[in-house]
């Protein structure tokens, strides 16, 4: 069992690679290395770096000092002034529209926070890279995650103006077999389609997608420029259509909803601030 740390403020670790890393972690790894018969730290003269075993005690110790940090912000009292640090992930596209307004805002009202934004379109790992939150847009699949819809989208059938001028406006679910289709690659199923009609009949498209494209920002330029058509969500092509860039097609037919969530690491605390920082999202995504 390692000893308690000789201070009661629970501090993250300063553990980094390079000429700058940190001397106390240095210092202290030949005894914790001893307790664990591992080496932690490889060194030189002039660069400290995790091993392998190092690195793994590290990814395991910074969710439990993370949880102590919380709790320690409970104990000083709900009244202060929110404080501390979080680190959240969102793809590209969301970061650069309602989470980035989100931040900055969060931001203002408490100046004493921290925020680390990592934007990916890959499936981060919020365990093992160390993430307080993720913000998804979708379906979610993996059920150990703790999941909280901060709003819904809907899903459109958009093409462009010009386009539509060009090749004709579908007036049936069926008709989009007969157009070029611009597929969205990371999406579960992106040519096939399930409409709901305004008399609740169902109709099952499949589509043959002329483009495949694996960004939702590639998907609506080249919509604008008159590839095809394709469906969209109402939150990223809400700027397309009110300036007119998008028009949508097929009104009166429905597709399922999607969520916009707030997603967190398996267990059971969350600390205050970043429950704070998910209703104030939500709050957001309401008022829009």
């Amino acid at each position: 069992m390692l000893p308690p740390a000789p201070r009661s403020r629970a501090r993250r670790p300063g553990v980094r690679s390079g000429p700058g890393a940190s001397p106390a972690c240095a210092a202290s790894s030949p005894a914790r290395s001893r307790q664990l018969r591992q080496d932690l730290f490889t060194r030189t003269t002039r660069r400290v770096a995790l091993t392998a075993a190092g690195r793994a005690l590290f990814e395991e110790c910074v969710p439990l000092l993370r949880r102590l940090d919380g709790f320690a912000e409970q104990l000083r009292g709900g009244q202060q002034q929110l404080a501390g640090s979080f680190r959240i992930t969102s793809t590209v596209e969301v970061a650069s529209q309602s989470l980035a307004r989100a931040v900055a805002s969060f931001s203002t009202l408490h100046p004493e926070v921290r925020i680390e934004v990592v934007t990916s379109d890959r499936l981060v790992d919020l365990v093992k890279e160390g993430i307080d939150l993720a913000i998804r847009i979708g379906w979610l699949r993996d059920s150990s995650l703790r999941a909280t819809r901060l709003g819904t989208f809907g899903q459109l059938v958009l093409g462009s103006p010009d386009y539509l001028a060009r090749a004709g406006i579908p007036a049936r679910p069926e008709d989009l077999a007969r157009h070029p289709w611009v597929a969205l690659t990371r999406l579960p199923s992106p040519l096939t389609w399930r409409f709901t009609g305004p008399g609740g009949e169902r109709r099952t498209v499949r589509v043959e997608a002329r483009l495949r494209v694996d960004t939702g920002a590639t998907l609506r330029a080249l919509l604008e420029s008159g590839a095809g058509l394709s469906v969209v969500d109402s939150l990223s092509s809400a700027e397309a259509l009110a300036s007119g860039r998008l028009q949508r097609v097929l009104a009166r037919w429905s597709l399922p909803e999607g969520g916009l969530y707030a997603v967190l690491p398996p267990g059971r605390h969350t600390p205050p601030v970043v429950r704070a920082f998910v209703e104030h999202y939500r709050a957001l995504v309401r008022q829009a």
